[in-house]
């Protein structure tokens, strides 16, 4: 009844889903000042958020980086560290007040290439075909219904150049195995706060950005090995982008 009487406040151009179950950790001042404190966030991820974090870093670095969107603002200090390994770099969210915090953030890096920070919806990119050379999502997915999820592949399909990457940082499939998982109490308790994570669970991710790729006539393979870690519970995921080869018709 708390959630249900409170989101209502916070959808202002929010897209709805998660202004009714994010609003507590996105959207509300006291929620951002709280869940942006670094002990804070690596036991939301069980102690494993730096070795994420560098999983993530060292795949950023490893290739040529070229033009950066990071798509939606994260808790911790990722941007800070993406930020100085660009000569700038691209920050789209739908949400006012983590800008404000992704561009404190920007301040404190130092010296710190420019942050372009826009708001704008993950599902609706107002930039042009073929935009980006990487980019970089950490833990958006599993926070979206399943339509929204699909729009927002789709959608960075479209602005990445052919020979660009997209690096995802998340939940790994199903832990069918992992003790959070079949310790019910965990299990309840993941559903609660991520109610969209059951349902990511079960995705096939990279037959998923298959799908988004050809809607834009762009192939996406895997590239590298897919670190897992805490025990398969999460995963950090490189993926290559090329023009897809056009379809051969037999001859009559």
């Amino acid at each position: 009844m708390l959630s249900f009487r409170f989101y209502r406040k916070f959808t202002d151009g929010i897209p709805i889903y998660l202004a009714r179950h994010y609003w507590w950790a996105y959207l509300w001042k006291f929620g951002v000042w709280f869940f942006d404190h670094q002990p804070v966030i690596n036991l939301i991820l069980f102690g494993q958020y730096n070795r994420l974090m560098q999983e993530t870093l060292q795949r950023f670095e490893a290739r040529p980086i070229g033009r950066v969107l990071q798509l939606t603002c994260v808790y911790g200090k990722l941007t800070g560290e993406l930020l100085p390994r660009t000569s700038g770099m691209h920050l789209a969210d739908v949400a006012d007040i983590q800008l404000k915090l992704a561009r404190r953030k920007a301040h404190a890096v130092n010296p710190s290439p420019p942050l372009y920070p826009t708001r704008m919806n993950a599902e609706h990119l107002g930039y042009k075909d073929n935009t980006f050379d990487t980019i970089v999502l950490f833990f958006l997915l599993h926070e979206m219904p399943p339509e929204a999820r699909r729009r927002t592949m789709a959608e960075a399909m479209r602005v990445l150049r052919p020979g660009g990457r997209i690096l995802i940082t998340e939940y790994a499939p199903l832990p069918a195995r992992h003790p959070l998982y079949r310790f019910p109490p965990c299990r309840w308790l993941l559903g609660r706060l991520e109610p969209f994570l059951p349902d990511f669970w079960r995705e096939d991710l990279d037959r998923e950005l298959e799908k988004a790729g050809h809607l834009h006539d762009k192939r996406v393979t895997r590239h590298g090995d897919e670190a897992r870690c805490f025990a398969q519970f999460y995963r950090v995921s490189e993926y290559q982008i090329t023009v897809s080869a056009p379809a051969v018709h037999p001859a009559r």
